[in-house]
């Protein structure tokens, strides 16, 4: 796949960068605002994905593995997995227990660890919805060949 015009491809590199933002003012105001890991994670990994279909499958040199969004969705839930198990260990005996300290409501530090787990739930769900579609751009290229 090549990709499509150079008027496609440069709207798409304008559309995905806004979306991109969005998508990260989404992740980190979650506790704030209805939204949060999930909505800002498919919002980032649709903005890459806009980029693949306007650019084609050789923007990203497609190899068989997705090695690289894998490693960052291991990471994050690994990350998400630690922060619940300091909460537990900070001696509460709580799992995911809300152990950093609370600031003034409707600030964007006031929600103790909850904005952090909405991070690294964005980076697991954009690398995870990454790691599909890569994955389906790689059986279609498979099978046409």
């Amino acid at each position: 796949m090549r990709g499509m015009s150079v008027i496609v491809k440069k709207i798409a590199q304008l559309m995905s960068s806004l979306i991109f933002v969005y998508g990260i003012y989404i992740i980190t105001h979650g506790h704030l605002t209805p939204g949060g890991g999930f909505a800002g994670g498919a919002l980032v990994a649709g903005a890459f994905i806009l980029l693949i279909l306007a650019n084609g499958s050789e923007y990203v040199r497609l190899k068989r593995q997705e090695e690289g969004s894998s490693l960052i969705e291991s990471i994050a839930v690994l990350s998400a997995l630690v922060l619940a198990t300091v909460g537990l260990a900070a001696g509460s005996l709580v799992f995911f227990n809300n152990w950093l300290p609370g600031g003034i409501p409707g600030q964007l530090i006031s929600a103790g660890t909850i904005p952090l787990y909405n991070i690294f739930i964005g980076m697991e769900v954009a690398a995870a919805l990454i790691t599909i579609f890569l994955a389906l751009v790689i059986y279609k290229e498979e099978i046409s060949k």
